[in-house]
């Protein structure tokens, strides 16, 4: 699992090692939150999750799910890369770590990167994949909390509004 630590130009980039015995110090101490997301064409929606993930817990973990997981999940790949999305989720004031998820089961995610807590969308609330992380985190004592879901911006109408544009410039309709 790569990981990207909130960046600043004033301070040298943790390695490795010391990214992982920062957060086992602040496992020890307080409440870590997860929250998983594309984060394809970074807006509102995304800053809300990630806005009331922070205020519920003490350390913010955002997985960025990779393009590879993106198109397992929803058939098409991302179309801002990787690198990118990281990049500019990193750089959230309220995000204290950026990841990218590249296993396709939130459990092993958490088996990796440990959090106490994993914030979703309440678009998967009631939902059989939703029903399933619950009992999955249940067993081992990680709390699921959803927040409300943007319907008014998503990434999906985004990339259909772009799609629209390029194909009216291309036929030169509007």
């Amino acid at each position: 699992m790569t990981t990207t630590p909130k960046p600043d130009i004033h301070e040298k980039t943790a390695s490795w090692h010391e990214q992982q015995t920062s957060r086992k110090e602040v496992a020890m101490t307080r409440r870590i939150g997860y929250a998983p997301g594309v984060y394809d064409m970074f807006h509102i929606g995304h800053l809300n999750i990630l806005s009331h993930a922070a205020s519920q817990c003490d350390y913010l973990i955002a997985g960025v799910v990779s393009d590879e997981m993106a198109r397992l999940a929803k058939g098409r790949d991302p179309v801002i890369p990787l690198a990118e999305r990281i990049a500019i989720v990193a750089s959230i004031n309220c995000v204290d770590e950026a990841v990218a998820e590249t296993k396709p089961h939130k459990i092993d995610t958490w088996r990796d990167v440990g959090f106490d807590v994993i914030f979703k969308g309440d678009d998967w609330r009631g939902t059989p994949k939703g029903l399933a992380l619950e009992k999955e985190f249940a067993v081992v004592g990680v709390e699921v909390v959803y927040f409300p879901y943007t319907l008014d911006t998503s990434s999906t109408l985004l990339r259909a509004a772009l799609e629209k544009s390029v194909k009216s410039r291309q036929t030169g309709t509007r």
